[in-house]
């Protein structure tokens, strides 16, 4: 199954490639945020934005409360650990 996990943008780590650190669930990972900013909201004001993450890229911009919600309801239906494992594992992948 394919879902997108919330995650907040906590670092802007290359803003001419468009890539930042998101934290989900305390695994911190390097995304792609190129459709969650456009002119109004460059990538500098993605810091502090709660976004939904799918294989490395922030989907869509969501609210604290829908992310906490979604975390939540994720968390009873046992798939955060899940996909929290896989995007450790491709983590480490990446950095070995």
């Amino acid at each position: 199954m394919c879902l997108g996990i919330p995650g907040r943008i906590v670092e802007i780590t290359d803003s001419e490639q468009l890539l930042a650190k998101v934290d989900v669930a305390g695994v911190k990972r390097q995304v792609n945020i190129a459709c969650v900013v456009d002119d109004s909201h460059p990538p500098h004001a993605c810091v502090g934005d709660w976004v939904l993450v799918h294989v490395g890229f922030a989907m869509s911009r969501i609210d604290e409360l829908e992310a906490q919600k979604t975390l939540a309801l994720l968390s009873e239906l046992g798939e955060v650990q899940q996909e929290l494992d896989a995007m450790q594992d491709s983590q480490t992948a990446l950095e070995s």
